[in-house]
């Protein structure tokens, strides 16, 4: 993650989540657009931008999302990756991934229906059309938690509104190293490959 790619980077220690999401928020109030207020017998507004939030795995990205989204659930919305990985404990399908096969991911990569996506340790990810639409129309901004890779694929493409990016990186790779064996949820393969996906 080169620094100057991104609109900002913050590199935070576990202990330091308050500085780090105040930080965050502060950004994303000052330079995204405010959306609508929808008023009654109109079509909703077309949103208030999106936020590209990118990371390595275990670095925090998805604690400040969800700290973002309960305290201005009005104004925040997350747009839902899909994905080929089986769950983690406590994952909820259509919550925090939509669980797919590869068949059905493959067939709709094919079909254009993604605005990104990326195979990362031999799991497809990828970003909708649909659930960033969806997002915008309730006139919210939309939140996207997506690797670097997925995340390079849509300063790219452009997905036809202002679009932020914020680049959480670890203070060290030790760090990570401790945040991804605390999950208790990954192997030893797959912690020495993320790892070296960090770096």
């Amino acid at each position: 993650g080169n620094p100057e790619a991104w609109d900002l980077t913050l590199r935070w220690f576990n202990e330091d989540c308050e500085a780090a999401y105040a930080s965050f928020r502060g950004f994303l109030t000052k330079q995204l657009p405010k959306p609508a207020i929808a008023e009654e017998r109109r079509p909703p507004p077309a949103g208030g931008g999106a936020c590209v939030v990118t990371g390595p795995s275990g670095v925090g990205k998805s604690t400040l999302i969800k700290q973002l989204l309960a305290e201005f659930p009005g104004k925040f919305g997350f747009s839902v990756s899909h994905t080929t990985r089986g769950p983690r404990p406590g994952e909820q399908d259509g919550v925090d991934y939509h669980f797919v096969t590869r068949e059905q991911m493959e067939s709709d990569i094919r079909e254009g229906r993604f605005i990104e996506h990326a195979e990362v340790h031999g799991n497809y990810y990828g970003t909708s059309v649909a659930a960033v639409e969806s997002v915008m129309q309730a006139g919210k901004v939309c939140l996207l938690d997506i690797d670097v890779q997925g995340a390079e694929s849509v300063r790219q493409s452009s997905i036809g509104c202002r679009t932020a990016f914020v680049f959480f990186a670890p203070p060290s790779r030790e760090v990570l190293e401790q945040r991804l064996r605390g999950r208790g949820t990954e192997t030893e393969e797959k912690i020495q490959k993320r790892l070296a996906g960090a770096v």
